[in-house]
């Protein structure tokens, strides 16, 4: 098979090639799909750059979460030849073939593109744990949603509405305004043009958000502390501004706040039954439409690199995603 292979951590456009590789081998309960799909993000570049919070062992394929087609199980497997799934890989996903994890898929809802279940699972998932397990969100609590316009912040706008919250968004541009609020925000914060602390407190009557997702860090989450309610929650899913910021514990002890933060890894690790609850609780909205992946943009494998320039500059809205075509697969 062809895949993107990373011979040495530093940016993508510089350490990445498409090339032969084998096939991953195959273990008695694991699967090999035919990709159909792969969603691009920033944990994506920061697993290629180094940066991320598990380091990889060079060289290797970066990816972890495809959609496709089962083409070859192992004997123990509960999964079959010709079913649709959607999952985390136990190899890199960004090939023409990924060993699958059968404890971390599930088959694809009737309905459903590839594209959009590209669009699902980790980043809708990721939102449900962090809001309603990390972030114990509640029925009339408001949720201050970060980053808002990115694949994992639509999912947060959406799944905060299906919870029952009063959803802020914050993002950076007009479009991008209009698009938090075409998902569902009850209000949208240009933060280019306005102080999104003051503009919460003023929505919020001086309340201040009782729970604040940021994948963004940096001077958003130093800020945030500014804005938060009584017994709120900060909850930190990532650093797509870069910087990673610290607090000091006395701020936390003044206003009485929490700040928690996780990856799915550690919960299938610790709670893999929260995990399951997560997904039940994720297809339920779904089937009742409540929550619809959003994707703004969809390249041919062969341009990666352009894709992860886009998530790179914040250019796309919703997810950008990647399927195969002639170049890398013909």
């Amino acid at each position: 098979m062809k895949a993107w292979s990373v011979g040495e951590f530093g940016h993508f456009e510089g350490v990445m090639q498409w090339e032969e590789a084998p096939k991953p081998p195959l273990a008695n309960g694991s699967a090999l799909i035919r990709v159909t799909a792969v969603g691009l993000s920033f944990a994506l570049m920061l697993r290629i750059a180094g940066k991320y919070q598990v380091r990889d062992t060079l060289p290797f394929v970066p990816g972890s979460d495809a959609v496709g087609e089962v083409v070859a199980a192992g004997p123990e497997s509960t999964l079959r030849p010709g079913m649709r799934i959607m999952g985390r890989g136990l190899s890199g996903t960004l090939a023409e073939y990924a060993l699958m994890d059968p404890t971390a898929v599930q088959p694809v809802p009737e309905g459903m593109s590839d594209v959009q279940a590209a669009a699902f699972l980790n980043a809708y998932q990721t939102s449900y744990v962090g809001l309603a397990f990390q972030g114990r969100l509640k029925a009339g609590e408001v949720l201050l949603v970060h980053g808002a316009a990115g694949g994992v912040g639509l999912a947060a706008i959406q799944i905060g509405k299906a919870l029952g919250a009063t959803v802020i968004a914050t993002a950076g541009s007009a479009e991008k305004i209009a698009a938090c609020l075409a998902q569902g925000a009850d209000h949208a914060v240009n933060y280019e043009e306005v102080d999104f602390v003051e503009a919460v407190l003023e929505l919020t009557g001086g309340h201040g958000a009782d729970v604040i997702y940021d994948p963004v860090g940096g001077d958003v989450f130093t800020k945030s502390r500014r804005c938060i309610a009584f017994d709120g929650r900060l909850v930190v899913v990532g650093f797509a501004s870069g910087q990673i910021p610290e607090i000091a514990a006395n701020r936390m002890l003044l206003r009485t706040f929490s700040v928690s933060g996780f990856t799915l890894h550690a919960y299938k690790k610790h709670r893999p039954d929260l995990l399951e609850k997560s997904e039940q609780a994720l297809m339920d909205f779904y089937q009742e439409g409540k929550i619809a992946p959003v994707v703004s943009t969809v390249l041919p494998m062969s341009q990666l690199i352009e894709g992860l320039k886009m998530v790179e500059a914040r250019k796309s809205i919703g997810k950008v995603v990647l399927v195969p075509d002639a170049l890398p697969f013909g």
